[in-house]
């Protein structure tokens, strides 16, 4: 007679630390080297297993800690949903809002001439009245 032997997979649920990684995934690689160095400040060791688990799941080896990077996230903005009058609408604002803004840049850019002829008239009477002065 042979035994049969019978192994159980035991569930994979979330942790103690779970609910902390997750938060810390969400926060970034900032927030990871931030507890690592609190726990160096305050108790070495615990600093040292920070340090072992960031190394040990790869977050500094990865290009974002978050499961969409920054482009992914606003690659939505140029990307058609589907519905022809939202696109249009979409269109239509983001047009609106680049002529804003380039309006507003060359609004910006007229109050810097404004500004730098006003210091440079200022000076040059400044200058003048000193000249009258010293004669």
């Amino acid at each position: 007679m042979t035994t049969a032997t019978s192994y159980t997979q035991l569930p994979k649920g979330p942790t103690w630390f779970g609910p902390a990684e997750n938060w810390l995934d969400r926060k970034g690689k900032g927030a990871w080297i931030a507890v690592m160095v609190l726990g160096f400040i305050f108790f070495w060791p615990v600093g040292l297993a920070f340090l072992a688990y960031i190394i040990w799941r790869k977050h500094m080896f990865q290009k974002s800690c978050n499961s969409s990077s920054y482009f992914g996230r606003n690659h939505s903005m140029t990307r058609p949903s589907g519905n022809a009058a939202f696109d249009a609408y979409k269109e239509q604002t983001l047009q609106k809002l680049t002529e804003e803004q380039e309006n507003f840049e060359t609004y910006l850019q007229r109050l810097r001439v404004a500004k730098d002829k006003a210091e440079f008239d200022h000076f040059m009477n400044k200058r003048e009245k000193e000249a009258k002065n010293t004669q």
